[in-house]
């Protein structure tokens, strides 16, 4: 069973992969990105770069003193706040429609968080944690949508989550949000995620059932925008074990009267060995993909649920973790 995916508009900073521009000369190269290189259309910036800093380059830092926030080289003592302030604003201002950000950890431009805010220039000593520049302001306007940093990619988990909200959003603007479309878009991109939003958040799930029920009766734009919210708060949090059992539940209800009692017998100790962290929830998936394509199930098999991303971003070492498909 082939599935096509939507190629998800995503920011990446440049220094993971594209090039040498890091302050020390050098580039990350990042598992997570260079996968995702032959999936996605990928914009990138460096804003060091961009604000004249050269590389290599004396290392800057963020700044809070007496409620100033700078951008400061202690080498040169040169505060290069306004100059980033300008060109971020204008970058993100021309930046058009994006599906998702993976920005570099501990930036003091790219960090999104977990960033070092001195709280004196002088004294390198005294610290605390809050965003980069650029960073911030990324997490500041795009409310609703997939940010993460490099290093927690890393883990499968987030890693995963993170996957299956880029092609979601990524479907959503393509088959929802691109010209011409109307309510039956919207009703078909509602119904082929129904069991994957059944895993994240059933309460934010149904909400959203309602908006779709009113696509034809008022402002399709208007309701987009207000859907478009809603899939913000569903993917704020990755679902929970027993939130994806209530969902492979429901997908299991469509085929479980045609297979033998033995059979049904042998799917619900599967989902208790996944519910005890004994298998991946590849093993769910594969059975039920196999007993929808015996059966004909086309909408089981349509289910985001089943493929919510492309198969090869995940990585063997991930086999047996937790929710690795």
């Amino acid at each position: 069973m082939k599935k096509t995916f939507p190629r998800p508009k995503l920011f990446v900073s440049r220094c993971l992969g594209f090039d040498a521009c890091r302050y020390n000369g050098l580039k990350i190269i990042d598992r997570s990105v260079e996968l995702l290189k032959s999936h996605a259309d990928i914009v990138t910036a460096c804003p060091e770069l961009a604000i004249g800093l050269g590389v290599p380059r004396k290392p800057i830092r963020v700044v809070e003193e007496e409620g100033r926030r700078m951008l400061y080289q202690p080498a040169t003592e040169n505060d290069y706040a306004a100059a980033m302030e300008t060109w971020l604003g204008d970058y993100l201002d021309a930046l058009g429609p994006v599906d998702g950000f993976i920005l570099k950890a501990k930036s003091p431009s790219c960090g999104p968080w977990g960033v070092k805010l001195f709280t004196n220039r002088y004294q390198p000593g005294t610290s605390k944690i809050g965003t980069g520049f650029f960073g911030g302001e990324v997490v500041h306007r795009f409310i609703g949508c997939p940010i993460e940093e490099e290093g927690r990619l890393r883990n499968f988990t987030i890693r995963e989550h993170f996957l299956t909200f880029l092609f979601t959003l990524a479907s959503f603007r393509e088959s929802v949000l691109r010209p011409g479309a109307g309510a039956k878009d919207l009703v078909r991109f509602h119904t082929t995620n129904k069991l994957l939003f059944l895993a994240y958040n059933q309460r934010i799930m149904r909400e959203m059932g309602k908006l779709v029920a009113r696509a034809g009766s008022e402002s399709f734009d208007r309701l987009t925008e207000e859907y478009r919210v809603s899939l913000g708060r569903l993917f704020s949090k990755p679902p929970k074990p027993n939130a994806m059992i209530n969902a492979f539940e429901h997908a299991f209800g469509g085929l479980s009267d045609k297979l033998s009692p033995s059979e049904r017998s042998f799917f619900i100790d599967t989902l208790e060995e996944y519910r005890d962290e004994r298998i991946p929830v590849s093993t769910i998936v594969h059975l039920l993909v196999g007993w929808a394509l015996r059966f004909g199930n086309d909408y089981l098999l349509e289910q985001s649920l089943i493929a919510p991303f492309p198969s090869d971003l995940v990585e063997i070492t991930d086999s047996g973790k937790g929710r690795n498909r």
